[in-house]
């Protein structure tokens, strides 16, 4: 298994509570829709200086790959990427 975390930090004037809502309604019903995608989770960080908090975990390494390419989250990520700044990821196996 393949854990998945982002943090991410938003863009100027960008509303938090409202963005935040909007990528969890948009990135966690693609649990069951993508192979190998097997639970997301979206969340509001409380410290640290981000945002917000993308957990994901993956079945392997090549599902994590599959994901990133696969339509589904390619156009998910469309509706909401222009909100985002900084970002920065681990992953690592189990």
């Amino acid at each position: 298994m393949v854990k998945h975390i982002v943090v991410y930090t938003f863009n100027e004037g960008v509303d938090k509570a409202a963005s935040v809502k909007l990528i969890g309604s948009l990135l966690e019903p693609l649990v069951g829709q993508i192979p190998g995608l097997q639970a997301m989770q979206i969340r509001p960080c409380f410290q640290g200086g981000m945002d917000y908090c993308l957990y994901s975990e993956f079945e392997s390494r090549q599902a994590l790959i599959d994901y990133a390419e696969h339509p589904l989250h390619l156009a998910a990520k469309e509706q909401f990427f222009h909100l985002l700044g900084s970002r920065v990821a681990a992953d690592f196996e189990v």
